[in-house]
């Protein structure tokens, strides 16, 4: 007899001592196809047993109802909701393999959802030799996956159905009909695990490589899993980290059976499942023990049914609550959500500061000259002022020098051009450091995309601020005269009578004209000659003030102008992404099962979209 098989019952063995072929069939015995798989019970060849199975059936198939579909709570469902949200804000900015487990994910919990609700899908996995096929067969109560010394012995998943209407959550596994079974049919073991849907796999060690592919399809979509070790490879580190670790999160839905303890002498089995609990514990899979949540870990053996009992009580309970399959895709959530960690959470304060944004309006300003065009607003207004309030002499002066200086003379050759390249430079010297001071602590991804929406808006931008320059200088014409200037133009031209004056009556003096006095008439002219340039020098000491807030509100407005230019092609588009980035990790913390601006870490975006003294578009996100 092979290792494994439970010995035949009286109903198993046919009159001739012979038990019934366990190969597959494809149809009942009445020849109508049974949707969830073929009865594995044995029945006596006869024409009355025949009969009796075949109006079974069709009873049984009129009385089927179609079960539930499947329930998400209302937290599971926000999740999902919010896993959707994630990956459409995503698309654009991360690439297809990074979002292809989170897609999966919701996928599967739509296809999930739509099947019954009444049914747990439940795999058992293990290694070679590990006798799960065994432990398969013994719940079952009939022989149904073959075991054997042959490794591997099981070469395709075979599904055996507790209760009606599992079709299609086993065609959903791919499982074909032919390989579709039911358990011994007894009242305590329907009642006991109704809703299960069992599934042998392969050796997940198997060589056969279609084997271990079959082993990881089908585990992606059951409900739960039953993880069967053997004293020999419990510790197998195939097993824990390339199954047992990366499924950590998903222990409240995990049994791990140390099976054959019957091997084990006194107490080496309770030695050995301790450190199998040390070893699960190593790979951060929570235990479910002292009512916690968490994976259940018991020892049995399936040759003499010592721990099944207990093995049935755990899967009865555990079917009873129907929450295994949400659970399940709540932990594929969390799971994928963990996966989306590095591009969606770094832990540190993001974003774009006031301080910033004022730096690159300020680099800006200086790119254009607003400094260097309020000094010459202010010089305007001083030479404006000196012309109108100096002495017609120096004003004559002047027009004479301005009259046969060359114009050509006062221009140097080239200075424009190297003025522009200055300029440009400074201007992409700016826009660069205004997008890496807004990707500082971002992941990669938003990081590379403020980049290049920073250089995106900056096309064109020195181009435009040349425009604005010739816009928002200084306005033509004179600069504007205060209230006194009236009286200070009187007072010179007083002055100017009086040199006038004096000197006409010293001619008069001179030609005998008039009757010689030298003192008055001196006195006028040389009052005249003094008073016009302490006129002179009074007005361009009160200028100074006026010429000076001209000069600054000329500064401002070509500050101001740079600032709000900048903002609208640069800092705008840079805010915008950082507020698309605010979005994501919204969506990100409530993936997570976490409240809006909570997660993996505390960090702040500041999507500032003001310069200077411009209105700002802030965004915080924790």
């Amino acid at each position: 007899m092979k290792r494994g098989f439970p010995p035949p019952s009286a109903a198993d063995a046919d009159a001739s001592g012979r038990t019934e072929s366990t190969e597959p069939a494809d149809s009942t015995e009445s020849g109508e196809p049974w949707g969830d798989g073929l009865i594995a019970r044995r029945v006596s060849e006869t024409a009355d047993g025949q009969q009796e199975v075949a109006a079974l059936l069709e009873t049984r198939s009129k009385a089927v109802q179609p079960p539930e579909p499947l329930a998400y709570d209302g937290s599971l469902r926000s999740r999902l909701d919010a896993l959707r949200e994630l990956v459409g804000l995503s698309r654009t900015r991360l690439d297809s393999r990074t979002l292809a487990e989170a897609g999966r994910v919701l996928d599967e919990a739509v296809a999930r959802r739509r099947l019954s609700g009444e049914h747990t899908v439940v795999a058992i996995a293990g290694a070679t030799g590990s006798g799960k096929s065994q432990l398969f067969n013994v719940l079952a109560g009939v022989t149904i996956s073959e075991t054997g010394v042959r490794r591997p012995t099981t070469a395709a998943p075979i599904a055996c159905s507790w209760s009606d209407g599992a079709a299609p959550l086993i065609d959903r596994l791919g499982i074909p009909g032919r390989l579709r079974r039911r358990p011994l049919q007894s009242p305590e073991g329907e009642a006991q695990l109704r809703g299960l849907v069992l599934v042998d796999l392969p050796d997940h060690d198997s060589a056969a490589v279609q084997h271990r592919e079959q082993v990881d399809r089908i585990l992606a979509l059951v409900d739960a899993v039953i993880w069967v070790v053997d004293p020999e490879k419990y510790a197998d580190a195939v097993l824990h980290e390339r199954y047992l670790r990366p499924m950590a999160g998903h222990a409240e839905v995990t049994f791990v059976v140390l099976n054959q303890v019957d091997r084990l002498p006194g107490e080496a089995a309770h030695q050995v499942l301790d450190d199998l609990r040390r070893l699960l514990d190593e790979d951060g899979i929570a235990l479910g023990e002292y009512g916690e949540p968490g994976a259940t870990v018991l020892a049995l053996s399936a040759l003499t049914g010592d721990g099944v009992g207990e093995l049935r009580e755990s899967l009865g309970q555990f079917l009873a609550e129907r929450g295994a399959a949400a659970r399940r895709i709540s932990a594929d959530v969390e799971a994928a959500g963990a996966r989306l960690r590095p591009v969606y959470a770094t832990g540190r304060r993001t974003g774009l500061s006031e301080e910033a944004r004022d730096d690159f309006a300020g680099r800006l300003a200086d790119a254009v000259g607003a400094t260097a065009a309020g000094e010459a607003a202010e010089r305007a207004w001083l030479r404006n002022a000196n012309r109108a309030c100096g002495t017609p002499w120096l004003r004559l002066w002047r027009w004479y020098q301005d009259r046969s200086e060359p114009t050509t003379g006062r221009l140097r050759v080239g200075a424009p051009a190297d003025e522009e390249a200055t300029a440009r430079q400074r201007v992409e010297q700016a826009v660069r450091t205004v997008a890496d001071r807004a990707a500082v602590g971002l992941p990669a991804p938003w990081a590379q995309a403020v980049r290049e929406a920073a250089v995106r808006g900056s096309q064109g931008l020195p181009e435009a601020l040349d425009e604005l320059v010739v816009r928002t200088g200084s306005p033509a014409g004179r600069p504007p005269r205060p209230g006194w200037w009236p009286v200070a133009v009187l007072a010179q031209a007083s002055m100017t009578l009086l040199q006038v004056f004096g000197g006409l009556w010293l001619l008069g003096q001179v030609i005998g004209f008039m009757s010689p006095n030298l003192g008055v008439p001196v006195l006028l002219m040389v009052a005249g000659i003094v008073g016009g340039p302490v006129v002179e020098w009074s007005c361009r000491l009160a200028a100074r003030g006026p010429a000076r807030r001209y000069g600054l509100e000329a500064e401002r407005r070509l500050r101001e102008a740079a600032g709000g230019c900048g903002r609208a092609r640069v800092l705008d588009p840079v805010a915008a992404e950082l507020l698309r980035y605010r979005e994501v990790r919204e969506q990100y913390a409530k993936v997570m099962g976490a409240g809006a601006g909570a997660g993996a870490g505390a960090a702040g975006v500041g999507a500032g979209a003001g310069a200077g003294t411009g209105a700002g578009v802030q965004a915080r996100v924790g």
